[in-house]
């Protein structure tokens, strides 16, 4: 069972960015910041390392670094497409609180 469940709306859009930036990997980590003490980020790689959590899209893959694993658990990854924006819509179980924007998180 995957840590993460990700919607075909978020994996087409992984997808389309992978294919438009020439990488094979979109990595999703946690890392201390924002207003609510930890935020997502979102980066492009190379390659996955060794102690990732992969799920394997149409045309590469998606990553979880080991350390972030944790707090993503249960999580579902949707991509929405809005009046005023798109973006990537992460429900996690695991937070208590968040920001408005949605890019910062606390456990």
């Amino acid at each position: 069972m995957a840590i993460v469940t990700l919607t075909e709306s978020a994996i087409d859009q992984m997808n389309y960015m992978l294919a438009a930036k020439n990488k094979p990997v979109v990595r999703l980590s946690m890392k201390g910041g924002g207003c609510a003490g930890m935020q997502y980020d979102w980066t492009m790689s190379d390659a996955v390392e060794d102690k990732d959590e992969v799920i394997n899209l149409k045309k590469g893959k998606f990553a979880i670094d080991s350390l972030s694993q944790m707090y993503l658990m249960g999580s579902t990854i949707n991509y929405k497409e809005e009046l005023f924006g798109s973006f990537f819509d992460i429900t996690n179980p695991a937070t208590k609180n968040s920001c408005g924007c949605g890019e910062s998180v606390g456990f």
